[in-house]
């Protein structure tokens, strides 16, 4: 039995009447206020009209069919329309970070964290809980991790899902997608929904807005309408910050990342422990450089860690740098040419033997010029077969002065002069 309130009206579709018997069908039937209008197709009688003509309830299912359907709609749009409550599992900086984002969609906010942020929490509206089960017991229509990659599985399989409703939405915020989408899986009741995210940017590239920043996202298990629903006001509140949404495989993430995040984080903290310090004369590429190696070391090694551990594709991507950072030095070996080494050998020569001679006799003195021939070698440049690293290029230490009979004749005298009378 259908029940409408007084307030209401009933609307009613002529066309739905065409093939039945003649009948007067009026477009709308208003109720008093102190009426309630209940159809039941088993009772035989007649909506009375105020000439007096009615409809047959015989063929009142059509409109029956037609009111159910537009308070199935506005069920709808009213759940759509329902802030949804997420749980947050690992409250730090990246946590507090998203929560700022989904606060200002009108969505509750609920953490817990293995450290105490409940003052932060109270300040911001944000119910902090001491430990999971608490926080699960509120039912979050969404749990969201944003623990670190290195404690994650831990995280996951302490999730108490006994006490969340079945159509919970489970998602992630990690830097890889094939490791989490995995243990989703696993671990998980196979009624939950699963979405895996990763927001391409962090607290210092957000903080001055969200807009145009990428945001990668992949529907890995949505079970039901209700999930589905759960899914996009999820994903909506990325939407409408100003992400550009990337909807893509967790293999596919992980392939790309690999090849920007990964190397991004490798060349920053390459960089960093070249210990690079501003000059005067700044280029802007150095200043970018500078900025990287910033950016970089101020995340944990933990999650540079984890972007090697948890990506099969980082061991590729470390092997293609190194085989990068040889070419490029095979190639500078190979312009320095024998023409080109010989004319910076004959500017800037360098004596290779030193001998001490007497100038006491002048007879010696050709003998002298002939013994303190310069002999002009390179002194940075290797011969080419000897070009095997950086370090050839290394300045050589001069050879030790040979003592001749001569030099020895110096240092007696020497000798004899200091000594006192």
């Amino acid at each position: 039995m259908a029940s409408y309130s007084p307030y209401q009206q009933l609307q009613i579709n002529p066309n739905a009447f065409k093939s039945k018997a003649p009948c007067f069908v009026p477009t709308t039937l208003s109720l008093s206020s102190n009426q309630t209008l209940k159809l039941n197709r088993s009772i035989c009688c007649s909506i009375s009209t105020g000439d007096g003509r009615g409809v047959d309830t015989g063929r009142i299912d059509d409109v029956v069919v037609i009111r159910e359907k537009n308070a199935e709609e506005v069920v709808v749009k009213e759940e759509r329309e329902k802030p949804l409550k997420i749980g947050i599992l690992g409250f730090g900086n990246f946590g507090q970070f998203i929560a700022k984002g989904i606060q200002r969609q009108g969505h509750t906010v609920l953490a817990t964290s293995r450290s105490d942020h409940s003052d932060y929490c109270r300040r911001r509206g944000i119910q902090f809980f001491q430990n999971m089960e608490s926080m699960c017991e509120e039912q979050p229509d969404v749990i969201l991790i944003c623990s670190s990659i290195l404690s994650t599985e831990s995280v996951v399989r302490s999730i108490p899902t006994g006490k969340l409703s079945p159509d919970t939405i489970v998602a992630d915020v990690l830097s890889v997608k094939q490791f989490p989408r995995n243990l989703f899986l696993e671990v998980l009741p196979e009624e939950f929904g699963i979405v895996c995210t990763h927001p391409m940017f962090g607290p210092e590239s957000g903080k001055d807005g969200w807009g145009k920043l990428p945001f990668v996202y992949d529907r890995v298990r949505i079970a039901n309408a209700n999930q589905a629903r759960k899914c996009e006001q999820f994903l909506s509140i990325f939407e409408t910050e100003g992400c550009r949404m990337v909807e893509m495989s967790s293999e596919e993430h992980d392939r790309h990342a690999a090849g920007t995040q990964f190397i991004t984080h490798t060349i920053g903290r390459i960089l960093s422990h070249l210990e690079l310090e501003s000059t005067p004369i700044n280029t802007k590429g150095y200043e970018t450089l500078l900025q990287l190696t910033e950016n970089t070391v101020s995340d944990s090694f933990d999650l540079y860690y984890g972007l090697f551990m948890y990506n099969v594709n980082a061991t590729e991507q470390i092997d293609n740098l190194d085989r990068a950072f040889e070419t490029v030095k095979q190639k500078l070996f190979a312009r320095l040419h024998d023409i080109l080494r010989k004319q910076i050998v004959e500017r800037v020569p360098m004596n290779s033997t030193e001998e001490i001679s007497s100038n006491s006799s002048s007879s010696s003195s050709s003998s002298s010029r002939s013994e303190n021939k310069v002999s002009v070698v390179p002194y940075f440049l290797p011969s080419s077969q000897n070009m095997k690293d950086i370090s050839s290029f290394s300045k050589p230490a001069p050879p030790s002065p040979q003592k001749t009979s001569s030099t020895k004749k110096v240092i007696r005298e020497e000798d004899n002069i200091s000594s006192p009378a």
